[in-house]
């Protein structure tokens, strides 16, 4: 049976009040990285299958001056639906957990918003809270060691558990959670709930307060603004008794902003409630997204020919990662005058991507 001993965890350049992230970390001499600017090579090797995301990484460097104007902006434009999203989601949590709870963060994008839900619930639920940190990455699941550590070696309660992440786009990595999950409790026993908890949710595959493609500003950053950690690993033959890895970035402390934007979205937060904001427990109905997602990806497929789902990405959140690391071929805009787009809009020009 797989090792359910005290597992290395650390809580990157959050406090270790905030989180225990459940990853191994690792140099960046120990993991096959790519320069950012060799994006032709990577999709080379991902398009033709010769790898898999999961075992590459992209080498990470600070953002720009002028890219980091942008996430201020769209960090000072967002706050006050931020703060409304966060507190109707873990209202949502807080309704459908009975006692104390535990969350679990999807790495990265479900960390920064795990920190926040973790103090929200705390401060303003009066609840008893732990927060982890944990790897999922498609078609490779769940890192089910780290499960064993929160459940049989910290005794969290299976019926605690809430997952969250930031956002869900055409909903991969829900349907990769719920098959993980369900798998876990037939081999374990265990009755862990597989339902993802999201700020916003496009393709009603989750639980979440919206259904609308907002802004999440965390999503335009990416080891400088969760906690000094890349994107997980794991390779096909990762041992299932080992947690899977990361790289940490202690060298971009100087521009670090993973406290920053937790210390002013909580802030937002408390004087929300201070001014009467009542939070709403009520999730957003999924049928909607499901239909809507569904129409548009048969839309995208036909108008693009392509048969592989995997390289339409949908939502704000999932084109500025694709922008970021891969090497896509167009961006399909519906307002192209929304200041939401700004950054999309840079990152394209950089790239030479077709905007559209």
């Amino acid at each position: 049976m797989p090792s359910t001993a005290p597992a290395p965890r650390f809580c990157g350049s959050y406090a270790p009040s905030d989180v225990d992230i459940l990853l191994q970390p690792l140099s960046e001499s120990a993991v096959p990285l790519l320069d950012a600017s060799d994006l032709v090579a990577k999709e080379r090797l991902l398009q033709s299958g010769q790898c898999h995301y999961g075992s590459l990484l992209s080498r990470e460097t600070p953002p720009s001056p002028e890219y980091l104007a942008l996430f201020y902006a769209a960090v000072t434009r967002t706050q006050p639906q931020m703060a409304r999203l966060l507190l109707d989601l873990a209202a949502i949590i807080a309704a459908q957990r009975v006692g104390q709870i535990t969350l679990i963060s999807l790495l990265r994008a479900g960390l920064p918003l795990g920190v926040l839900l973790k103090r929200i619930l705390t401060q303003h639920f009066h609840r008893q809270v732990a927060h982890y940190a944990v790897s999922i990455l498609r078609d490779r699941g769940l890192d089910t060691q780290a499960l064993r550590v929160i459940l049989d070696h910290d005794q969290r309660p299976a019926a605690s558990v809430a997952f969250v992440d930031g956002w869900i786009g055409k909903g991969m990595i829900a349907a990769t959670l719920t098959r993980a999950v369900t798998a876990f409790n037939q081999n374990s026993g265990r009755q862990l709930a597989p339902h993802l908890f999201a700020l916003t949710d496009l393709a009603g595959a989750g639980i979440a307060p919206t259904d609308a493609d907002c802004l999440i500003p965390t999503c335009l950053l990416n080891a400088t603004v969760a906690g000094l950690i890349s994107r997980s690993v794991a390779a096909p033959d990762h041992p299932s008794d080992a947690l899977h890895t990361c790289v940490t970035y202690p060298q971009f402390a100087a521009q670090d902003v993973s406290r920053w934007w937790i210390n002013v979205t909580d802030q937002a937060v408390t004087q929300l409630v201070a001014g009467g904001y009542q939070p709403n427990a009520t999730p957003v109905d999924p049928q909607r997204g499901r239909e809507r997602i569904g129409e548009q990806l048969a839309n995208l497929t036909a108008q693009c020919d392509i048969s592989d789902l995997h390289r339409v990405k949908i939502g704000l959140g999932e084109a500025t990662r694709v922008l970021q690391r891969r090497l896509p071929e167009r961006v399909l805009v519906r307002d192209p005058a929304s200041a939401d787009l700004d950054h999309l809009r840079y990152l394209a020009q950089r790239r030479a991507v077709t905007w559209q």
